[in-house]
């Protein structure tokens, strides 16, 4: 799909926040309101786009995670596939390198990731499992890292959380309609878990929607104190996404860029920082799920 760039602005702001009104997202892009709307209507009937809340993880329990490295016996897309299937699996995606596949995996706690890790490596066509066992993200688009200021959520809360995880552009009168409360008392407990830290509802764009086609993983050996290394890698503007790790490294993450060129500047970057031993790199092919709206039946 082709954006312009009325569009990019548009996707920008929903990224940011993806509850914001037509009128204030109208006078944001200089477009009437009735534009503004069919344009983020045709954005998200086109699959480029999806709006969706993500919840702290410490609301549903998800405090494990792991980023697991999958060699398969015969034809990878089928393994993907089926390990797509799991609830856990937030994320699949078939890749480049020494391993056919790269999963991450988000559970209610580590004797739940270890049943899971079972899990995976019971699947047909699955050869090895190499986990890096996940102890602190670091910089995440999809999470909030830290904790809610807000109360815990009550019963009524929480139904609002799982109306916003279906979809995250509700208006309030319908999400009153659905948790039982007043549009007025349903939009003050909404802002209250919004502005709590408790769930932040903002677009998912597909990469190559904005020019960011190329995904290139990496798994980063440290020697001495890891977290100098980790600053310098959290403020690189092609790195998305990066979390601290037990296992074969002590850092794992992604890179994403418009170019294969800036792929390769950015581990030669990397490979220069100070404390980094080695860089090990794979390139995702093709993504089979990403899906961070874990609390929902629907994912």
């Amino acid at each position: 799909m082709d954006l312009d760039a009325i569009d990019l602005a548009v996707v920008r702001a929903l990224q940011e926040d993806g509850r914001l009104a037509y009128e204030t997202l109208a006078q944001h892009v200089g477009l009437s309101r009735p534009a503004t709307r069919a344009r983020v209507q045709r954005l998200l009937e086109s699959g480029a786009v999806r709006v969706v809340a993500v919840v702290h993880p410490s609301v549903r329990g998800l405090t494990a995670s792991a980023h697991l490295s999958i060699d398969v016996d015969g034809a990878a897309e089928p393994v993907a596939r089926a390990i797509a299937e799991l609830p856990e699996a937030p994320f699949v995606s078939l890749t480049a390198g020494q391993r056919a596949i790269m999963a991450e995996l988000r559970t209610e706690g580590f004797e739940a990731l270890e049943r899971t890790i079972e899990r995976v490596r019971s699947v047909p066509g699955v050869a090895a499992v190499d986990p890096l066992i996940g102890t602190r993200h670091l910089k995440d688009p999809y999470l909030l890292a830290d904790e809610p200021t807000a109360p815990a959520p009550d019963d009524t809360d929480l139904r609002i959380l799982d109306a916003l995880e279906l979809d995250g552009r509700l208006p309030f009168a319908d999400l009153a309609e659905r948790v039982g409360l007043s549009p007025g008392a349903t939009r003050a407990r909404t802002l209250r878990l919004l502005d709590g830290g408790v769930v932040k509802v903002l677009a998912l764009v597909r990469p190559e929607v904005l020019g960011m086609g190329y995904a290139c993983g990496f798994a980063v050996r440290v020697e001495g104190a890891r977290e100098p290394v980790a600053r310098e890698l959290a403020a690189c503007g092609e790195v998305t996404f990066l979390s601290a790790c037990l296992g074969r490294a002590e850092l794992v993450g992604t890179v994403t860029a418009g170019s294969l060129g800036s792929v390769r500047a950015a581990l030669d970057a990397m490979r220069a920082l100070p404390g980094v031993r080695g860089v090990e790199s794979w390139l995702h092919l093709e993504l089979v799920k990403e899906r961070y709206d874990l609390g929902t039946p629907a994912a």
